[in-house]
């Protein structure tokens, strides 16, 4: 990065963008601006953390509102959903690049990503996007150890896609649907339990914990809770996943069908 004269990071808060924000502050040559896309499906928690980095690191930021619901070809989530939405994110800060005549366009896609279904991985390629992290082989395992090492305190996040990959594709999204899933997300947050997803079919909420959590959720009454809370925000059903969070999971049936 050290070659660039200025850039601007497509800048989530979460591990990756995170550390790369981080080390274009520190190498590029020239001005460097962080953009976030806000839009229904961005959870406020990681709008919290983007404040927090911030807060702590500084940097030149624009916060930017987008709407993916206004397209008719993401509300009706096909498996490439990613697509048309990264496409609308990247079309906006694409103008912005214009305004300010950055040299580049970053994001922090990583060496483990080209191992899942990533249709938004296209419009990254269309918009002419360069992702230093995957293209220096760095995985995740990789960026939470130099993030550690250089005092981030993102380094042990765990992975925060937007709230529409919680809703399996077919099932159409919308706003109810966004404010049902970051509801209930954030009361389990709530009890102490960190990495888990809420996939939403419908009236039916279908909860995913992570194996190391999986013990805790099932002491000490928390699955009443959650159950009796979930019903509140408008679920008829709530279950537990037998098998423990696993990140992509929804992707699952598509990449064997590719294989």
């Amino acid at each position: 990065m050290r070659g660039f004269n200025s850039a601007i990071v497509a800048f989530s808060g979460g591990v990756d963008s995170s550390y790369l924000a981080w080390m274009a502050m520190k190498e590029v040559g020239g001005p460097v601006l962080l953009v976030t896309a806000v839009s229904p499906s961005t959870p406020e928690i990681q709008k919290q953390l983007v404040r927090r980095f911030l807060a702590k690191h500084g940097g030149d930021h624009r916060f930017i509102e987008t709407d993916e619901l206004e397209d008719e070809r993401y509300r009706s989530n096909p498996p490439e959903r990613c697509y048309y939405c990264k496409r609308v994110i990247l079309g906006r800060i694409r103008d912005i690049r214009g305004e300010t005549g950055a040299e580049v366009l970053l994001d922090g896609s990583n060496a483990d990503d080209r191992h899942d279904y990533r249709p938004g991985a296209r419009a990254v390629d269309e918009f002419g996007v360069l992702s230093p992290l995957a293209e220096a082989g760095m995985t995740k395992p990789d960026i939470r150890e130099r993030s550690s090492a250089l005092g981030l305190e993102t380094w042990d996040l765990p992975s925060m896609p937007c709230l529409a990959s919680r809703i399996p594709y077919g099932i159409e999204i919308t706003g109810e649907a966004f404010r049902m899933i970051e509801s209930a997300e954030e009361f389990i947050r709530s009890l102490g339990i960190r990495t888990f997803r809420v996939r939403h079919h419908h009236d039916l909420a279908r909860i995913e914990v992570s194996a190391e959590e999986f013990p805790a959720f099932l002491e000490g009454g928390l699955m009443e809770q959650v159950h009796r809370r979930l019903r509140e925000i408008g679920y008829q059903y709530v279950t537990l996943n037998l098998v423990p969070f696993k990140s992509g999971s929804l992707n699952e049936a598509i990449i064997s069908i590719d294989d």
